[in-house]
């Protein structure tokens, strides 16, 4: 059995769960989210308690069945609690503004560069060096982070650029002088 696939999904309160067949719609106070579950994977919904079950003990059905429920489980907790990503700018004149529905990165460039909040994300700036990516999918959260790192990635030599929170950068030594 899967460690992770025969675990069961306790559904929160403010939190309703739909299934229609193959497709589940998991419903928060702020979010509403949509999964396709592969149609070999069986989704049971008790009580409070959503479970995953499989058809048999294949490689690619173990692998389906926790898969299934890690994403079940992620549309739950971002409904309910919702996810974030903290990044943070460091560079001599690298700083981030908020627009109302965008933000404006001065990165360096001959040109600022200004990113759009995707549907279903928010993007906070607290601070000129530091950005707040949320939402209720973890995906897209994820995904809208690591665009907005890719504008600069962090320098291996200086550490300049746009990290995440916490990431660890490892830093080269520079060219030495020649050796006489």
């Amino acid at each position: 059995m899967s460690r992770i696939g025969k675990m069961p999904i306790k559904i929160p309160a403010g939190v309703e769960v739909k299934q229609d067949g193959q497709s589940i719609t998991v419903k928060g106070k702020d979010a509403t989210l949509f999964m396709s579950v592969h149609p070999e994977m069986t989704v049971k919904i008790d009580n409070g308690v959503i479970t995953v079950e499989r058809p048999s003990e294949e490689k690619r059905h173990k692998a389906l069945h926790g898969l299934t429920r890690s994403l079940l489980n992620n549309m739950v907790v971002g409904v309910s609690e919702g996810f974030s990503k903290t990044l943070e700018i460091s560079g001599v004149g690298y700083k981030a503004a908020k627009n109302p529905t965008s933000i404006l990165l001065n990165l360096g460039y001959s040109h600022p560069i200004e990113l759009e909040e995707p549907k279903g994300i928010t993007i906070e700036v607290p601070a000129p060096n530091k950005i707040i990516v949320k939402g209720a999918d973890k995906q897209l959260v994820g995904e809208t982070a690591a665009k907005i790192r890719s504008f600069r990635l962090p320098d291996a030599y200086k550490g300049k650029g746009i990290r995440y929170a916490g990431e660890i950068l490892k830093l080269k030594e520079g060219k030495t002088g020649a050796k006489k």
